[in-house]
């Protein structure tokens, strides 16, 4: 195993999986935020310090049944990864050691299962397979999500060949942004009632 504080470059430009979060969202959050510095002055809201807590408590909960149920031999807590390669870092719920050799990501979610919010968590755990793969230098060919406000319920994510290629494809378009280029709005409307960039948002 490689120490991922030996990868990271102070002076690079690290991408997260909660950056791709909004990335994936709307594009042009990542314009407004991190290109012209304006931020969305957003109250924590009751979700998100639900799954903080959840965070909090994961780590004396499920300690047998989950690595069992996903056939782990290892389970690492809290782990901070980054690839120098992709310009990523995070900090992954778990990581587990399966009994073919091979690792993969679980990450907690304080949701529940939807299929077009699955997409997102998704790309989160292939970007989490980039950096195990990077640091821990072990083939990533699945994940897990486990979903607390459904009694824990687990759901197992393949992670293949063309899923690392495309959030590949994102990350560079993500800095295309980062150096200036103004992406195409959101094409769901319903996404922009809300927003906190509607009001200086160039609507085409």
């Amino acid at each position: 195993m490689k120490s991922s504080q030996s990868f990271f470059n102070e002076n690079q430009r690290y991408i997260t999986p909660s950056d791709m979060i909004e990335f994936l969202y709307c594009k042009r959050f990542i314009y407004y935020m991190k290109c012209l510095g304006i931020g969305q002055n957003e109250e924590k809201r009751f979700k998100v310090m639900m799954g903080r807590e959840i965070h909090e408590k994961r780590g004396s909960q499920n300690k047998e049944y989950l690595p069992k149920k996903i056939g782990s031999c290892k389970k690492i807590i809290s782990v901070n990864l980054v690839s120098e390669k992709h310009g990523i870092r995070g900090n992954a719920d778990e990581v587990h050691i399966l009994v073919d050799g091979t690792m993969a990501p679980l990450d907690y979610k304080y949701a529940i299962y939807d299929e077009r919010l699955f997409k997102t968590y998704k790309n989160q755990l292939v970007m989490y397979a980039l950096m195990i793969k990077e640091v821990f230098e072990k083939t990533v060919q699945k994940g897990f999500i486990v979903y607390c406000r459904e009694a824990n319920r687990l759901v197992e994510v393949d992670i293949t060949k063309e899923d690392k290629e495309k959030v590949g494809s994102y990350v560079e378009e993500y800095r295309r942004i980062l150096d200036g280029y103004y992406p195409e709005a959101t094409k769901q409307k319903s996404k922009c009632v809300d927003c906190c960039y509607r009001n200086i948002c160039i609507r085409i």
